[in-house]
């Protein structure tokens, strides 16, 4: 599917936490624009600031995700994100269970057996 195209709102709604999340498993110590930048770069298109803040702040207030302020190189400081281990766990458990959520909706959908 061409990266410009969006995807439908809802799918996105319901994988954007674990892919927020993952991101940060994997840039720790990375801030909003970033992330921002990341999702797009793997396919998922822009996410909107709108849309991820709000996001983080519920994964800060459920312990998922722990935040700092690290001075910028040429500019004012940053709030950055980092997961946190009880974070860590939802998103190894949550990731199971889309695999297999996607692989009932694929056997469902294999365009072989329609």
């Amino acid at each position: 599917m061409d990266q410009v195209q969006k995807w439908p709102s809802g799918w996105l709604k319901a994988s954007l936490a674990i892919c927020v999340l993952r991101t940060i498993s994997l840039h720790g110590g990375t801030y909003g624009h970033e992330i921002i930048g990341f999702l797009s770069s793997y396919g998922l298109g822009t996410v909107g600031g709108g849309t991820l803040y709000p996001l983080l702040r519920r994964l800060v207030d459920d312990q998922l995700v722990e935040t700092s302020w690290v001075e910028g190189d040429h500019g004012p400081s940053r709030k950055t994100y980092r997961i946190t281990s009880e974070g860590t766990a939802f998103l190894r458990t949550q990731t199971k269970m889309w695999c297999e959520f996607t692989a009932v909706t694929n056997h469902l959908l294999d365009e072989e057996k329609l």
